[in-house]
């Protein structure tokens, strides 16, 4: 466990770097850039970078060579195997592309690992803050400064669904988020207040880290959550997580909660219809 725990942070870190060396050269002080830089997946508004793929070439280029015998499943690649069995790497090398486009500073490489479909180690790092959010299963969870000084992560200690600051994001097709908006109009009079970061990885870690109470949010694949959650509930939340192959076109529902309110936020989650999946 140890050593999956280091070379994630230490694929993570060094794909981190990456990402903030190219940025002022790729889109210099803006979010203008020519049209081979940026091009759509899903939907118009759903962008990729060409640092994005090669971000995602670094970090396989580094697993090839630590961890040659294991799989691989990557957001811009994907992965040549689709068993669930054995050990897998889990990569998303841009979360947050279009924060990362516009300049807001708000986007997360994540690299997690996966035994037989279940997160046994992983780091998110914040590229902008350049703070490392690691975990191993069952050994907690840790942020590691630009410094270099370690602290322990906790989730909040919130015990009122009124004093709860969500978190969320929305999906990239019109129909999802129609659905979507209809949910944060129900939520939105029960709680504190609603933070649309745009990284659904850096998120989750701020839920471990008690900077919000709640995180929910419908679409999420697996390269988004497998290393977030991990540290979320390494840090003492309750997460609830798609299946270990669901994809954003089956749009579960992951959610992570500090303790505190748990029940309360299922309970106002179901009501809002909020646990069930919207297709996309």
């Amino acid at each position: 466990m140890d050593v999956l725990h280091e070379v994630a942070v230490r694929v993570a870190t060094r794909a981190a770097e990456h990402v903030r060396l190219r940025r002022p050269q790729v889109f210099g002080g803006g979010s203008g850039v020519d049209d081979e830089a940026v091009q759509s997946k899903s939907t118009p508004t759903d962008p990729v970078t060409v640092v994005d793929t090669e971000t995602e070439r670094v970090l396989r280029e580094m697993l090839a060579q630590l961890r040659p015998s294991d799989s691989i499943l990557g957001e811009e690649e994907g992965s040549e195997d689709e068993s669930l069995d054995g050990v897998r790497w889990v990569l998303d090398p841009i979360d947050g592309t279009v924060n990362f486009m516009y300049g807001i500073p708000a986007y997360a490489v994540s690299v997690a690992v996966q035994i037989d479909g279940v997160s046994v180690a992983g780091a998110v790092v914040d590229v902008a803050r350049d703070l490392v959010y690691s975990a191993a299963k069952g050994r907690g969870a840790t942020v590691r400064g630009a410094d270099g000084t370690q602290e322990q992560l906790r989730c909040s200690d919130v015990t009122e669904l009124s004093m709860t600051l969500l978190a969320t994001g929305f999906g990239y097709g019109s129909g999802r988020r129609a659905v979507q908006g209809a949910i944060i109009s129900e939520l939105l009079p029960q709680v504190r207040d609603i933070r649309r970061i745009g990284s659904a990885a850096l998120d989750l870690c701020m839920v471990a880290a008690g900077a919000v109470d709640a995180h929910f949010e419908h679409g999420l694949s697996p390269w988004d959550w497998a290393a977030g959650a991990l540290i979320a509930a390494e840090a003492g939340a309750v997460v609830r997580l798609p299946a270990a192959n669901s994809t954003s076109a089956h749009g579960s529902a992951t959610v992570a909660m500090a303790p505190g309110i748990s029940n309360a936020f299922l309970a106002a989650l179901r009501s809002a219809g909020a646990l069930d999946p919207i297709p996309g």
